[in-house]
């Protein structure tokens, strides 16, 4: 606690290793020097809104708007007046020249089929698909709920409620029949498009099963479109259950893109439930679309030849965002796979990467760490020198596990872009441009141009370079949520309440002399040890830095001399081996990296840790197991339920 009464974070590790980018790299990028990119955020800087409507030009509108940017705090209106369509700039325009023929979707499925669609075959089943919902009373307005595998069918169905000014209300396939009724209640859902099923770890998940429970308490929805994936047998409701293939077989294949307002809402995207009311984000149409499309663009330096495979779901923000409208809206080829991404080999990652020329690959830290865990010879296996540039997103990545992905993966030639964004802020908001930004690991580096971002008290005022504090925006983005959907009042108090003047994103981090930005994880997740607020996000990256250690997560349980004592759920690397003694040797190493203030109190060794389907670990389940050796609330969204099952045992990997 400082001086004042207001919260600090501790920030007790440091990392001085840089990484530039390559010459032969710099070369063919679209911004090819640090000199270069800071002339680009000083004129960013010093007009904003000019910035942003310069990128609005390489998008297709309709009509012209009237006005960049209406800011009324805390609400933003952008590129006011002006209309266009998400579905036509991310297929039609596409259609006039060589991309016509181009692939716009390469897909893997889990078992091992494959399809391919170009732009002009992605063109005519979107079309198809809209003409379909239609059909089915969906107007412009409308919300339509999708709760789908990662099969391109998902896609079509997103970039077909686009096409006719629908709302989208993606559910990520790995929730529950509650999770998904209480997603289609709140978003008034008139039509869900589901599937039979979906392949997951080589077991089918009953989608439509899950669907059918889910539509118990869901009088609202009038028709279901089941798109036929795995043929396991299903339950059905005559009238409102309708095939996805014979719709389409009657529907035409010619449907006009709508003009919608830049403002018209493009679709409503839930935030987990696990500690309260789930938040219906709501994102909007024109700013998203151009701050999605330039930071595709630049982040990713996208260019026509390459292949781009970022692996998430598109049921989280990360695949609306840079799986279908930023990419597409490029005019990239986009890599979906279905399935786990250890299933059947733990190489099935870099076999997909082999055999498809994957070129530009965007995943979370926590399947790196899991890689990592499976040892250097699954990717040494495999040919991966197509990779040019390599990505993360969804938390911060510890230092050790920046640089495994950089050496072994990206045979330290590809340039690490980490990024830091948040399902309300709909784009990329901190991240390296990669042919310009010499890179730290476990840094995102500085904020993207346009974007005024800064580390802050409680009272909004900047802490010094070095110290922890609350991540903020400063100015408004286009690609920022629009509110929270039914819900104007927790926008407001959640979001711009907390710090006066700003955007609180709930994250703690800090910056250092060069004005990198280090993001330290969640607020929730600090652990206040003797009156000292510490980073789980630190102890972990210096727990993973040992040798022996591939993942770590580290929580608080209750303690009554310190406040806070400091658990660590530790899984070791492949011929590691758990013992008293590497407990002893763990703590003296964390002291050794941070200092004996974040000696851990326990360390209990696991064979794997509880993460959802998208790979982030549920910290909630052990917080509660370190406090009570027990845990309570939703588990269905767990990926490996025996995971938690050998946790509340008390079984650990033993030598």
């Amino acid at each position: 606690m400082t001086q004042d009464g207001s919260h600090a974070i501790d920030v007790l590790l440091r990392e001085k290793r840089l990484y530039k980018p390559s010459a032969a790299f710099q070369k063919r990028a679209r911004i090819r020097s640090l000199p270069a990119l800071r002339s680009i955020i000083a004129r960013a800087r010093r007009n904003p809104p000019g910035f942003w409507a310069k990128a609005a030009r390489d998008i297709q509108w309709m009509k012209p708007w009237k006005k960049i940017l209406d800011w009324r705090p805390p609400h933003a209106r952008w590129f006011v007046g002006g209309a266009l369509n998400v579905s036509a700039n991310c297929l039609d325009r596409h259609l006039e020249g060589p991309r016509r023929n181009k692939a716009a979707l390469i897909w893997e499925g889990e078992p091992g089929d494959s399809r391919v669609l170009t732009y002009h075959e992605l063109h005519a089943e979107t079309s198809r698909f809209a003409n379909v919902l239609k059909s089915l009373g969906v107007r412009k307005g409308d919300c339509v709920g999708i709760y789908m595998p990662a099969v391109p069918e998902a896609v079509v169905a997103m970039l077909a409620c686009a096409r006719i000014g629908a709302m989208h209300n993606v559910v990520f396939g790995g929730f529950s029949a509650q999770a998904l009724r209480e997603r289609l209640v709140d978003s008034k859902a008139r039509v869900l498009v589901t599937a039979d099923g979906g392949w997951r770890r080589g077991q089918i998940v009953p989608l439509k099963g899950v669907a059918d429970e889910a539509l118990a308490g869901a009088p609202g929805v009038e028709h279901v479109v089941v798109f036929k994936r795995a043929a396991n047998a299903v339950g059905w409701v005559e009238g409102r259950d309708l095939w996805w293939h014979e719709l389409m077989l009657a529907a035409p294949r010619d449907c006009p893109a709508v003009p919608v307002d830049a403002e018209n809402p493009l679709y409503i995207l839930y935030t987990s439930g696990s500690t309260g009311k789930p938040k219906g984000v709501l994102h909007t149409t024109g700013g998203y679309l151009v701050q999605t499309a330039l930071t595709s663009k630049w982040v990713f330096d996208l260019r026509d030849e390459d292949v781009y495979w970022c692996t998430a779901d598109i049921g989280w923000v990360t695949g609306h965002s840079y799986v279908v409208y930023g990419p597409l809206a490029c005019g990239a080829t986009v890599l979906l796979y279905e399935g786990a991404p250890f299933h059947p080999e733990p190489d099935r990652l870099w076999s997909i990467i082999e055999k498809r020329g994957v070129s530009v690959f965007y995943t979370a830290p926590t399947a790196i760490r899991a890689c990592m865990r499976f040892g250097d010879d699954w990717p040494r296996k495999h040919d991966l020198s197509s990779l040019r540039l390599l990505g993360s997103v969804g938390e911060p990545i510890n230092p050790e596990a920046w640089l495994w992905y950089y050496r072994v993966i990206g045979g330290s030639r590809c340039p690490v872009v980490d990024t830091w964004w948040q399902t309300e802020t709909g784009a990329i908001l901190i991240t390296p441009v990669p042919g310009a930004t010499p890179m730290k690991p476990g840094s995102a580096t500085m904020p993207f141009p346009g974007i005024e971002a800064d580390v802050v008290d409680r009272q909004g005022r900047p802490v010094k370079p070095g110290k922890g504090g609350y991540l903020v925006v400063r100015k408004p983005w286009p690609s920022m949520l629009r509110g929270i959907f039914g819900d104007p009042k927790r926008y407001k108090s959640q979001y711009f309440d907390p710090i006066p003047g700003a955007y609180f994103s709930g994250d703690g981090a800090r910056k250092d002399a060069d004005g990198y930005f280090w993001v330290l994880g969640r607020i929730d997740d600090v652990i206040n040890v003797s009156g000292h607020r510490l980073s789980t996000m630190e102890i972990e990256s210096a727990l993973v830095s040992h040798p022996a250690v591939s993942e770590a997560a580290v929580v608080g349980r209750p303690d009554e001399i310190q406040g806070q004592a400091i658990t660590a759920f530790v899984t070791l690397k492949a011929g590691a081996s758990s013992n008293a003694g590497l407990k002893d040797e763990l703590r003296a190493h964390v002291v050794r990296a941070i200092g004996p203030l974040a000696k851990p109190s326990d360390i209990r060794f696991a064979e794997a840790l509880p993460k959802t389907r998208s790979g982030k670990i549920m910290r909630r389940l052990l917080r509660e197991l370190a406090g009570s050796g027990r845990t309570q609330g939703d588990i269905t969204t767990l990926e490996d339920f025996t995971v938690l099952s050998k946790l509340q045992s008390g079984g650990e990997e033993e030598s």
